[in-house]
């Protein structure tokens, strides 16, 4: 459904934060479950996806993203906007990159998505097009994009979000011009492109039994009975923490009664910032409901989250003052939620308690600066060595430190130990201090102990 981050950044997570003398956030340990989450998937006969962003596949990221899914999703790369931005004109490179990716790690590609009303190019919004014209650009883009991957990805989101909230059809381009059975053309083209691909009709707001869920039931049931090509529906699962509808697992049946597979396929819960601790908890156990009700349907094919990391999620920059919607944080490591969906895939229940951890405070703050302290602490483990590392998301800089050798390149702060405070024994802490310049806001960061 919705666009992933481009170069966003941790002030725009923490908007208008300003942390104040004795408050503290403690990075979780970055451990993920002991089994990836794609062989938890695939053992239970799932998917468990993720969308990504092709050009930041490298690095922790792309490690990531290849360890623990064993599907992608293209966030934006195969949208109308992104393969003809001009008329004839095809750019596939980010496409390609993803598809190419996936297939090195043994994964599928949902592609995402064949017609649309939103990241639409401007020459085809902005034209003036007969009835048999508009036709003819549908089937023809449908034609070439699913085409290119023919026998390559696994599914399609054919039409994406055709209904309003009350269950009309939503007044589009594709619906003003060619009526409702631009549906049925769009999927009976993408059944000509590719004969293999599994095809989905995908809408947000449809996770429970609602008006708007009950129309793209009919829909497909419609559908079915004409005999046109309809393999699923996917449930794309924008969710507001505390808003999981009791009803998601007996909507999800029925679907997979009419006889078409069912996917979760864009799942984040979004928190009001900043997020804490019971807030992470909640969110964990609402993971874990969304997909345990998947895994209880056998027709529900998997799961895909809209987004791993916190860095490359849509949410802050479209819902201000709200995010940490996914399972990872903006430093890649794994959140509550992370291991509430490895529990739900019948791994390990809980996150390791054996480890040590980073606490940053600020403990002083003035007009234009302030002194900040780190915490390092163990418990059931040691350090001979340590280095913390954070990134600042609002300009701030770092100065003096004691006991501690800090640098900072860009917004990546790196502090290491210094000779006489490395080793760090099972029950024990060191701490550190720094001085340290901001404006605006001084939103905590996440530290990560290496």
């Amino acid at each position: 459904m919705r666009s992933l981050r481009t170069g966003s950044t941790l002030a725009s997570l923490l908007t208008g934060v300003a942390m104040l003398g004795g408050l503290l956030l403690a990075a979780p340990p970055a451990h993920a479950a002991d089994e990836p989450l794609r062989d938890l998937a695939a053992a239970k006969g799932k998917v468990i996806g993720t969308a990504v962003t092709g050009s930041k596949l490298t690095g922790t990221y792309g490690e990531i993203a290849a360890r623990e899914f064993n599907a992608l999703t293209p966030g934006n790369a195969m949208k109308w906007e992104s393969v003809e931005p001009a008329r004839g004109s095809f750019n596939w490179a980010e496409a390609d990159r993803i598809v190419e990716f996936a297939e090195a790690g043994g994964q599928e590609v949902r592609g995402h998505t064949l017609v649309w009303h939103s990241q639409n190019p401007g020459w085809l919004t902005n034209g003036t097009w007969t009835a048999a014209q508009l036709r003819q650009l549908m089937t023809d883009h449908i034609a070439t994009e699913v085409g290119r991957y023919k026998g390559r990805l696994a599914t399609w989101d054919v039409v994406n979000e055709p209904f309003n909230e009350d269950g009309t059809y939503r007044q589009t381009l594709w619906y003003n011009g060619l009526g409702a059975d631009y549906i049925a053309e769009a999927l009976t083209a993408a059944r000509a492109a590719d004969p293999g691909a599994k095809l989905y009709i995908n809408d947000y707001n449809v996770e429970g039994v609602n008006a708007k869920s009950t129309a793209l039931y009919n829909l497909v049931k419609s559908l079915k009975e004409r005999g046109v090509p309809i393999d699923g529906v996917g449930l794309q699962a924008h969710l507001i923490l505390g808003q999981v509808p009791s009803t998601l697992q007996q909507n999800i049946q029925r679907f997979a009664d009419l006889g078409v597979d069912v996917a979760i396929t864009e799942l984040d819960i979004r928190i009001n910032l900043p997020a804490d601790s019971a807030e992470l908890a909640q969110q964990a156990a609402e993971y874990k409901q969304v997909v345990s009700a998947c895994v209880a349907v056998a027709r529900c094919v998997g799961v895909t989250v809209w987004g791993f990391t916190d860095s490359d999620s849509w949410i802050p920059d479209t819902f201000p003052g709200q995010g940490a919607a996914t399972p990872y944080d903006e430093n890649f490591a794994p959140k509550p939620a992370y291991h509430a969906i490895a529990e739900a895939l019948g791994g390990t229940t809980t996150p390791p308690t054996d480890a040590c951890t980073a606490t940053y405070s600020v403990v002083h703050q003035w007009n234009s600066g302030f002194t900040g302290q780190v915490r390092i602490a163990c418990d059931g483990a040691s350090l001979s060595s340590w280095k913390a590392t954070w990134a600042y998301g609002a300009g701030q800089r770092i100065g003096q430190a004691w006991n501690a050798t800090c640098t900072q390149s860009g917004s990546a702060v790196s502090c290491s130990n210094a000779p006489y405070n490395g080793t760090v024994p099972d029950g024990g802490s060191v701490t550190f201090g720094f001085n340290a310049t901001w404006s605006g806001s001084n939103p905590v960061p996440v530290v990560t102990l290496g």
